[in-house]
């Protein structure tokens, strides 16, 4: 692919056989594989290593102070009559978990829902979990902790006898054993998931990002975000993802989403995140680039992970809304973000 010095030492590349590729160009030919077996980026290397690691976490924050004396949260507007009947809906459940119904059937993406010793919510859930509607699918953009979460797809597992998982390549073998034998369905970037019902397409489509879980296991699942179409609008989730290409060749290969589910933060210190995390004035290029209609934030005020304020991120897309090629929607958590279109 175009992945410069990384692309030299690529032997070749992977794909589930059993799925549909929409393919993004004539020379696609799956995901690339470097010389150890690793999935890589399609334009940058991933480069990280403890020293960077080391190096920010004993550096001062310069927004230390600001940080600490933040008292806003993320508000939340939930009414339970939502779940009645049959409308479609996309709730946000704060960091990168939607709850969506599409065509009468329920999603779920990256659920983090039962805190953890390290991650503990900032925001609240709008609603208890024994609450939560019956799931039919929960879409894992990759193997982080602040998006598979152990516990919570333990907890959905036992109480959805029939969910199914969509997920990237290399990610069944670590959620197998949290599951009681439900589907896992794996795809590389540009495959459709082949175990939804008639009238709607979910793709597995490029991020900028890496994975890793345990201490030797780096890259060797794959990560990426889903472009889901039902016939009548569209929703691009982004997962994680630093600023690349990639968001013009998803638009050149999928069209141009009705919906754009946008992380803007765990940006800072910019030095260290780029690879990663795209900041919120690069989330808007990456929008405008896509040329969706309705800009939808995430992955901001719901978890500590990173040196910018939790509410900057909102601030910052408020603040640069004349930018913005499309609608700015407020991510209420719990309200339906669903726009007649």
């Amino acid at each position: 692919m175009k992945n410069g010095d990384e692309n030299k030492t690529t032997l070749k590349f992977t794909s589930n056989p059993e799925l549909v590729t929409i393919q993004p160009d004539q020379d696609w030919k799956g995901n690339p594989l470097d010389e150890k077996g690793r999935f890589v980026n399609l334009y940058h290397p991933f480069e990280s290593n403890l020293g960077d690691l080391l190096k920010w976490q004993m550096s001062k924050n310069p927004q230390k102070e600001e940080k600490k004396s933040e008292i806003r949260r993320l508000p939340v507007d939930f009414d339970s009559i939502v779940f009645d009947g049959q409308e479609d809906y996309l709730i946000w459940l704060g960091h990168a978990t939607y709850l969506m119904r599409i065509h009468g059937k329920v999603f779920l993406t990256d659920p983090l829902l039962i805190d953890n010793t390290f991650l503990k919510r900032e925001s609240s859930l709008p609603f208890p979990l024994e609450k939560m509607p019956k799931l039919d699918y929960i879409l894992l953009s990759h193997n982080h902790r602040d998006h598979c979460d152990e516990n919570s797809i333990k907890y959905i597992a036992k109480v959805n006898p029939s969910l199914k998982i969509l997920t990237g390549l290399g990610l069944e073998s670590l959620i197998n054993g949290w599951t009681n034998g439900h589907t896992i369905q794996e795809a590389g970037w540009y495959q459709q998931y082949s175990l939804l019902d008639s009238g709607v397409t979910i793709t597995y489509v490029p991020s900028r990002h890496w994975s890793k879980r345990w201490l030797t296991d780096d890259n060797k699942s794959l990560w990426g975000g889903f472009y889901i179409q039902n016939g009548n609008y569209s929703i691009y989730f982004m997962g994680d993802s630093g600023k690349g290409p990639h968001f013009a060749d998803i638009k050149k290969t999928l069209g141009t989403p009705d919906y754009c589910l946008m992380g803007v933060g765990a940006y800072k210190p910019e030095w260290f995140m780029h690879q990663a995390h795209i900041s919120p004035k690069d989330a808007i290029d990456a929008f405008n680039t896509l040329e969706g209609k309705f800009f939808i934030p995430m992955h901001f005020g719901t978890f500590n992970l990173s040196d910018e304020p939790r509410m900057e991120p909102w601030d910052i897309l408020e603040s640069n809304q004349k930018k913005i090629k499309g609608k700015l929607i407020e991510p209420l958590i719990g309200k339906n973000l669903l726009i007649d279109l």
